[in-house]
């Protein structure tokens, strides 16, 4: 075999690849309302997860800093002014709400406001 077939070969190894992977993919259903549920559930904590190691990260770099200042102080070395940096925040512990139980009570106080609203309205006389 030649380069040039090899090469070919190659290619139409490919497309065929292409086109059965592109068949499957479209023939996927939508995902369900419980799978989507899981999906914002897995979304929520990951996000969680990144704030606790953020959590995590500021206080060892503070625990860093001050191990560094205690030592140069007893040293006797020329200390740089500390840089103001925020408090770290602890984002306690995971507390998943999902967006539906969310928005309910929010949207039933919705049509309350609208509700008292409405006498309101109709009380002003007509001219």
């Amino acid at each position: 075999m030649n380069s040039k077939e090899a090469h070919m070969k190659s290619v139409i190894v490919f497309l065929a690849g292409t086109a059965l992977t592109m068949a499957a993919v479209a023939k996927l259903p939508a995902p369900s309302d419980e799978a989507k549920a899981k999906a914002a559930e897995a979304a929520a904590k990951t996000a969680h997860a990144g704030k606790v190691d953020a959590y995590k990260l500021c206080k060892s770099q503070d625990k860093v800093a001050a191990h560094y200042q205690k030592g140069s102080k007893a040293a006797g070395k020329d200390k740089k002014a500390a840089v103001a940096t925020p408090a770290c925040a602890d984002p306690g512990a995971f507390v998943y709400v999902p967006a539906a139980a969310a928005s309910a009570p929010a949207a039933a106080a919705a049509p309350a406001a609208q509700t008292a609203a409405a006498p309101a309205a109709t009380d002003k006389k007509k001219p």
